[in-house]
């Protein structure tokens, strides 16, 4: 088959179609479809009459003939096939007439019905499908007979049921029988209204005419079919025959390049067709304000939500183009993202299987007008929206969360309808909504400054005189002989008939409201999404690996980009980014390398975002909360406009075929088979192929290109100037090359003008060095001197810090996370900044800011985000809200936090009290240094050898590949210390934190039914309490900076049928740092076991690295725990090895030790005191060994704690107090300070247990110098003798004084304990 078009893109229509009824093969039943109503009618009758009818189901004789569906037909297409869009016979038919034929008589309403449809095929790729129903009178005398045999057989089937005695019913049913259902008077007037006699009425049945297209030009498709449809119901016949209309529109009428407008002959009107460029939305062309009228703003907005989040979505409607032109207009709005699951908008009655399919889909499900929502028993409903498009309301599922900005985003939308005349609420007259449109003008939103658009202000020839650029490049052009009279810009474009628009009236406000409301949503998406490129995480292997593995394979770091977004949005974007139609975005950005792979929609998309970066005066990485309208309304408004007014190509005009004599006659009121042998095949190599040669459109290019210059705003015309000498080049060239060579550097301008510029810059700087006037030898002489010194310095700084830093850790009696903080260490590190930026500095070729090193990253960020290189893996977890929650037989790892040079940048650019440049690159050095990391940064910034190369002449330090790379390995020695240098200076920023509770699986300790609650506290703030989610291990939470972690305090309200839990440990991360400590427990919460705590107080350390962490999370509970003292002697007395009194003294003497060397240390480098007392080793862990030793044994099923014996003691002090045994006045002072103290601690509202109140006992005699006098009181205490063995430590007076002369070293020191340690004490 030759065509006169070689490719797939140059045909407007690929198919004409006729559908019907085949009087050969008569009426035939749609088995599948007929099925499906007897079904649905069978559930509302009674047993007897459903066994009476389930011999005949297909044929369902209860319903009237002419309700019932039979089968159509493709009765004819032309051509017979194209090889890039093969025939679907089946489909097309079952789409052109979803329900099969219809039967009318001349008392029936019969107008036309129009609606469009969608092929989609395996590839995914999609035909679209433009059909118009009518009815025609049938002739078939055959046909005719089998309509009134089938009436007979209707009516006896009907008189049956009425003279059949109702089946009893049971109380229970309430249904009415057919009998009442049917009285005698409504059936005689049904049969009157609703019947058919051969004699005296005349039968219609349904046909249909399509056309199948590569692309959906909605509206002219509809005027095509419209006017082929009035060519044969006109008395008077066409000019041409209807061959002639069809051969016209298939092979003759080109598909409209991007950018183009296109203009064609219909049977009576021309047709006009638009088609938006590659820097526009992609094409839509179905009515918006019809949804709009249909269901209103407010359901739109939570149906698009719905559609974002993938929920099953069903339409319902009668009218099948409704249908079509909600589902098309929601995915339209969907820019830049693609519904990726089932779609099919129109369902055929024959697929209603389709409803169970348990995986998202958007379908649309044909009404009979007469059943209400009640009636429609659907498949799945517990998470469906469902839309009656007729009646105006939408069903939404539970927990459906608000679009971002939903408030804000309504008043814009609402400002654009209101300025075409249309309500935001739903108008059940839809007919009134299109006369408001027409008396809106173009001008009235556009100096409307409420929806965020600039006033109007049109070009004018005056300002292009005024303008000198302008001016020059007007010259410019004349003087190569083309004429500009053409582009000349009128004031008033109404006024001129050569900018009238060429289509009518109504379709040209369509296409304005539906750019406006567009562009409106796309914006939305632009700002949300403006910095998602930082977050791609390229994949590290080869193509067919991650092919092969993608679904296995993170693309996006949905939690560091959560953790960028202002808290409202974080409900549904945290759902939105777990979307198979995200995912499969990002995939095609990774896929695509540079511009011209990319898809059309991220071609568009990314081109916005850009502008958004350009524009905005903010750092673009910065995220905020603050509604920002959309701005280039105007300019997508103006395009359509500018096509639509002056039209860029006219179709060659119907003509007659070479046709034999008598062909292509018809009958008036009927549409023939056409005449297959004409239609088979288009023209070949002949003059009317010649006319849609692609030379058509380059014409038309060769004024456009002028017009794109001309319509620059400002900002780019100042641009251009700069480039004005490469212009004089450009433009004396030829056209066509001048399109194809140039069009990209205006683009680009138009993108970003600020990457043409700092190019423009650097080049400049390259032919001109300023070392341009020294000999090469002594360029090299002074250069290697200054890279010499440069090095030099950097690893005498090193050292410095290195051997300060270990020096200082030495002394640290096994504390490793305790850092200096202090004055000296600050000035190192300033130094350290100072260093890079002076290498960062040598050899630059233009400095950008005062900061080298700043500037270096953010052209790196930049080239990342360009590139969409972005590295694997970036940054902490989501924020305040976890979707991913672990249950309790999870994994009790903490996931590792992957590394991200650009996601540090961006922690600094969130940083809002940095202002600064050098302040920006200081910060960032600090967070690299603490998270260990500087050194791979750096390395990671310099592997960017075209930047690199770029930014820094030949000879710069940074282009000296041996010294940089002996200048990052210095760096790299710092990873061997620990720094809390971002962490001590940035006392007031917002950090995410992660906490993950691990239970232990022995002993039933998973199994858990209360709420917990945890509280975090840090050397500068604590959280407070932090309810966790039922049936969950991990919370995320953003607060203020909290500094170095020292306790965790957990516990739980003590409800539900299980409420003891034993917890192995706490795992908590700082978003920022990636620092993970690891508070451990081993102990159980509940009443009744252990010591009966629900509550526990944890002190953590700072674990070195995640193997480690892997490593402790999964130790077993016995393990010795910081913070709590393991009583399970009392379970298991020989569960652990018991320390001698040598041993227990050497345990006090380093505990004390310890806190003693604490307060001899500078006040800011001091570490965490709560660690020395309540840590592993600890002052609290030494004297509970020194109250364990010698403890007499439990007896059986017994637990007794060293509380208990306190508790007693307490006992015996209190009553030898009220009977006033004589004892001296400091004896009686002591016990009255120890028996205050313990009722104060058994008094307390916190339910802490036995040994939790032992710690707080030592903490509280700790802070008030109180501790050896209590050990010289309860080592005279009788009740010692009889819970003690004679070889315990308190029964040895020489080890008693001892052990109370350690412990008055204590006393020259002020000790101030954490909050979270004595909290609820009132002394």
């Amino acid at each position: 088959m030759s065509t006169g078009f070689s490719s797939s893109s140059c045909r407007f229509a690929d198919y004409f179609v006729i559908c019907g009824l085949d009087t050969e093969s008569g009426l035939e039943p749609d088995e599948l479809s007929a099925l499906c109503q007897y079904i649905q009618a069978t559930k509302f009758t009674d047993g007897a009459r459903g066994k009476l009818a389930s011999a005949n189901e297909g044929e369902n004789f209860e319903q009237s003939p002419l309700r019932r569906t039979f089968k159509s037909k493709v009765l004819a297409h032309y051509p017979d096939n194209v090889e890039w869009n093969p025939f679907d016979q089946d489909a097309v038919g079952m789409l052109c007439m979803p329900k099969g034929l219809s039967f009318r008589t001349q008392t029936d309403t019969r107008e036309p019905q129009f609606h469009s449809f969608i092929i989609t095929r395996e590839d995914g790729s999609r035909t679209y499908g433009f059909a118009l129903t009518f009815f025609e009178e049938v002739t078939s005398k055959q046909i005719c007979s089998a309509m009134q045999t089938l009436y007979h057989m209707h009516n006896a089937e009907q008189y049956d049921i009425l003279h059949t005695p109702p089946t009893p019913r049971s109380p229970e049913d309430p249904r009415p029988t057919t009998q009442q259902l049917h009285a005698s008077p409504a059936l005689s007037r049904l049969q009157r209204f609703n019947s058919y006699d051969i004699s005296r009425d005349t039968l219609y049945v349904s046909k249909c005419i399509c056309l199948i297209t590569p692309m959906a030009f909605a509206h002219a498709c509809r005027k095509v079919l419209e006017q082929l449809h009035q060519a044969v119901t006109s008395p008077q016949p066409p000019p041409l025959p209807l061959e002639s209309y069809v051969y016209n529109v298939l092979y003759e009428v080109p598909l409209p390049p991007a950018g183009r407008s296109l203009k064609f002959s219909g049977v009576y009107r021309p047709v006009i067709c638009q088609r938006p460029s590659t820097a526009e939305l992609p094409l839509f062309d179905f009515p918006l304000q019809e949804v709009f009228e249909l269901l209103g703003l407010e359901n739109i907005l939570q149906l698009f939500t719905c559609a974002l989040l993938e929920i099953q979505i069903l339409l319902y409607s009668q009218h099948y183009q409704r249908l079509m032109t909600v589902a098309e207009s929601i995915t339209a709005l969907m820019f830049p993202f693609q519904w990726q699951h089932v779609y099919v908008p129109i369902l055929p009655a024959s697929l209603l299987h389709f409803l169970d399919a348990p995986v998202p889909y958007l379908m649309g499900l044909h009404s009979n007008g007469q059943d209400d929502r009640t009636k429609l028993e659907l498949p799945q409903e517990a998470n469906l929206c469902f839309v009656d498009i007729d009646n105006h309301f939408i069903e939404l599922p539970e927990d459906l969360p608000q679009f971002p900005n939903k408030l804000e985003f309504i008043q814009e939308i609402s400002e654009v309808l209101l300025a075409f005349g249309l309500s935001p609420e739903a108008n059940p007259q839809c007919s009134e909504g299109q006369s408001k449109i027409r008396g809106f003008r173009c001008g009235d939103m556009a100096s409307d400054k409420r929806n965020g658009n600039l006033a109007g202000s049109p070009l004018n020839s005056f300002l292009l005189r005024e303008n000198q650029t302008i001016a020059r490049l007007q010259a410019l052009v004349k003087r190569t002989g083309v004429s500009l009279e053409k582009l000349d810009v009128k004031d008033d474009a109404s006024t001129n008939k050569d900018t009238k628009v060429q289509c009518e009236e109504e379709e040209m406000k369509m296409h304005q409201l539906n750019i406006r409301v567009r562009e409106v949503f796309a914006n939305r998406f632009s700002q949300m999404f403006s910095d998602y490129e930082v977050f791609v995480i390229q994949p590290s292997q080869d193509k067919e690996s991650w092919f092969s593995n993608r679904d296995q394979m993170q693309n996006f770091d949905k939690a560091s980009f959560l953790s960028d977004q202002p808290e409202p949005y974080l409900p549904f974007l945290s759902r939105f980014l777990e979307t198979q139609m995200f995912a499969s975005f990002i995939d095609s950005k990774i896929l695509c390398h540079d511009d011209e792979d990319k898809e059309h929609t991220l071609r568009v998309f990314d081109s916005r975002v850009d502008k958004i970066r350009m524009i905005n005066v903010r750092t673009p990485t910065l995220r905020t909360s603050m509604y920002q309208k959309c701005t280039n309304i105007d300019e997508a408004e103006k395009a359509i406009e500018v096509r639509l007014c002056k039209i860029d190509h006219t179709a060659l005009h119907p003509h007659l075929l070479d046709m034999k004599i008598g062909q292509g006659r018809y009958e008036p009121g009927f549409f023939p088979r056409l005449q297959s042998d004409v239609l088979s095949t288009g023209p070949t190599s002949n003059k009317w192929a010649k006319r849609s040669a692609p030379a058509q459109w380059r014409r038309k290019d060769r004024q456009k290109q002028h017009a794109e210059h001309l319509y620059l705003d400002n900002d780019q015309r100042e641009h251009v100037e700069c480039l004005f000498s490469e212009l004089q080049l450009l433009l004396a060239l030829d056209y066509y090359w001048f399109s194809q060579s140039f069009r990209p550097c205006l683009k680009s301008v138009k993108v970003d003008v600020k990457y043409i510029q700092e190019a423009r810059n650097l080049g400049t700087t390259l032919r001109q060095p300023k070392l341009s006037n020294l000999s090469p030898s002594v360029i090299a002489q002074t250069n290697w001197k200054f890279v010499e010194g440069l090095l030099k310095e950097c690893r005498n700084k090193t050292k410095r810090m290195l051997v300060e830093k270990m020096g200082r850790e030495a002394v640290e009696l096994g504390h490793g996370e305790v850092s200096i903080t202090g004055v000296e260490e600050n000035t190192l590190i300033a130094s350290l900044c100072d260093l890079l930026e002076r290498i960062w500095s040598h050899g630059l070729q233009v400095k950008q800011g005062k900061s080298a090193l700043w500037s270096h990253l953010l052209h790196y960020q930049e080239s990342k985000e360009k590139r969409d290189a972005t590295p694997a893996g970036l940054g902490p977890p989501g924020i305040i809200h976890d979707t991913e929650r672990r249950k309790s037989d999870a994994s009790c790892a903490m996931p590792p936090l992957k590394v991200s040079l650009i996601q540090d940048m961006r922690h600094i650019q969130n940083i809002s009290e940095i202002k600064t440049d050098v302040g920006k690159a200081r910060a960032w050095v600090r967070l690299s240094m603490e998270k260990k990391l500087l050194s791979r940064h750096l390395k990671q910034l310099l592997s960017d050898h075209e930047l690199t190369k770029k930014l820094y002449k030949r000879y710069a330090f940074l282009r000296c590949d041996d010294e940089k790379e002996q200048f990052l390995y210095h760096l790299l020695s710092f990873n061997a210390v620990d720094y809390f240098c971002f962490t001590n200076v940035f006392t007031t920023i917002m950090i995410p934190y992660h906490v993950v509770i691990i239970p232990s699986k022995k002993l039933g300790g998973s199994m858990f039914t209360a709420n917990p609650w945890v509280c975090v506290s840090g050397e500068l703030a604590e959280t407070g309490v932090l309810q966790v989610p039922k049936n969950t291990l991990e919370i995320t939470f953003e607060c203020q900076n909290l500094g170095k972690l020292t306790t965790v305090q957990m516990g739980h309200d003590n409800s539900g049928l299980y409420a003891k839990w034993l917890v192995e440990c706490v795992m908590v991360r700082n978003g920022i740092t990636g620092h993970t400590y690891k508070f451990p427990c081993g102990r159980w919460l509940g009443k009744g076991v252990d010591d009966g705590s629900l509550e526990r107080i944890l002190v953590g350390e700072l674990v070195t690295n995640m193997e480690s962490d892997e490593r402790m999370c999964r130790t077993p509970p016995m393990q010795q725990s910081p913070g709590m003292m393991r009583r399970f002697v009392t379970i298991s007395p020989n569960s652990k090895p018991k320390l001698n009194t040598g041993q227990i003294q050497e345990s006090v003497g380093e505990a004390i030790n310890g806190i003693v060397k604490h307060f001899h240390k500078p006040e800011k480098e001091r570490g965490s005191l709560t660690l020395l007392l309540c840590g592993e080793y600890g002052l609290v862990w030494a004297l509970e060994q020194v109250f364990q030793h010698g403890f007499k044994s439990p007896r059986l099923f017994k637990n007794v704690f060293i509380w208990d014996f306190l508790e007693k003691a307490q006992v015996y002090f209190e009553s030898a107090e009220r009977s006033q045994m004589t004892q001296d006045e400091n004896w009686q002072m002591r016990v009255r300070h120890f028996c205050h103290f313990m009722r104060a601690i058994n008094s307390t509202p916190r339910n802490i247990g036995k040994d939790g109140k032992f710690q707080m006992l030592v903490c509280l005699g700790a802070r008030d110098h109180l501790l050896h006098h209590w050990i010289a009181l309860l080592a005279e205490c009788p009740i010692t003798a009889q819970m003690y063995e004679d070889v315990a430590l308190l029964k040895d007076h020489s080890l008693v004084n001892s052990l109370i002369r350690v412990l008055q070293t204590l006393q020259e020191f002020n000790i101030t304990l954490e909050a979270s340690l004595v909290k609820g004490i009132g002394i």
